[in-house]
């Protein structure tokens, strides 16, 4: 992008109004449309300044602001290796704070698990973060995904929400890190099926059961749960559809059952077709949790 274009963020004093704001100062919109065109290309000052005050777009109702601009410029510093470990820390303490937003217009938060995959991503290549910072990290991941209670997915105005899919992703890609340790895999899967049947009996249509696959997935193929804790694992999700009484005669249960069905062929077709042998020992495992569904 041309230099001039960009003037105002030479030397700008990132105040907490400039930071809070989207469009970022010292932008408006077709300047950052244009920065797109321009494949994020911008110079290591006004990169630094976009990286500190771009999150807050991650919370904005037009999704060319918030998914075709926010979200796809960090994720493309980062995944280029451009921002710096003191850039990345101070960003993942800023998404981690936009989680703990309430109110609003339930944007941020599936936004912000979203960049913080990509944030997990980087430290997956390349170590940065301390044991301490990553056991917390995976905590979060946890408790994110679990906690979702807005299950929109997309809307023809908003653009994605997707809450479940983006904590999804953001598990997968600690779940990949070879540092982090069994019991934290397991803290992962764990908030996995919380989503996989949802207490609340949503019936999703977004693909969530499938985002929700890859996780587990991934977990078998590293090798950290042997055959009994995938057992057992699977074997907890069906008595989650509830009262079996209520078995096709309650529209919850059965909005529980489609979630879990979804999964489980997921999973199931994944395991069937996949060359690695870790993934493909999860479908006899599989195949007893289907047999367990009414």
């Amino acid at each position: 992008m041309h230099a001039r274009a960009w003037l105002a963020w030479v030397g700008l004093t990132l105040s907490p109004s400039a930071m809070a704001a989207c469009p970022p100062e010292g932008t408006d919109v077709s300047s950052l449309r244009l920065m797109k065109e321009q494949t994020f290309i911008v110079s290591d000052d006004v990169r630094a300044a976009l990286v500190a005050t771009l999150p807050a777009c991650l919370s904005d109702p037009d999704p060319a602001l918030r998914d075709g601009v926010a979200y796809e410029a960090l994720s493309a510093w980062m995944r280029a290796g451009k921002l710096d470990v003191a850039q990345r820390r101070a960003l993942r303490d800023r998404l981690y704070a936009t989680l703990d937003e309430e109110g609003g217009n339930g944007l941020g938060p599936p936004f912000a698990a979203l960049v913080l995959s990509e944030v997990a991503r980087t430290d997956r290549m390349s170590s940065w973060m301390s044991a301490e910072e990553r056991a917390v990290m995976v905590e979060r991941a946890a408790a994110y995904l679990s906690s979702v209670r807005d299950y929109r997915g997309f809307d023809a105005k908003e653009g994605w929400r997707h809450g479940v899919a983006h904590g999804a992703d953001w598990s997968l890609q600690l779940v990949l890190n070879e540092r982090v340790d069994r019991a934290q895999v397991e803290t992962l899967l764990r908030a996995v099926a919380a989503q996989v049947v949802p207490a609340n009996a949503h019936a999703y249509v977004f693909g969530e059961p499938g985002r929700l696959a890859r996780p587990v997935l991934y977990a078998a193929k590293r090798g950290v749960l042997d055959e009994a804790a995938w057992t057992r694992w699977f074997d907890a999700l069906p008595p989650r559809l509830g009262d079996a009484n209520q078995a096709y005669a309650d529209s919850a249960w059965l909005a529980r059952r489609h979630d879990l069905m979804a999964f489980l062929m997921s999973v199931h077709l994944d395991a069937d077709q996949s060359d690695d042998a870790n993934i493909r020992a999860l479908k006899p495992i599989v195949v007893q949790a289907l047999k367990a569904v009414p």
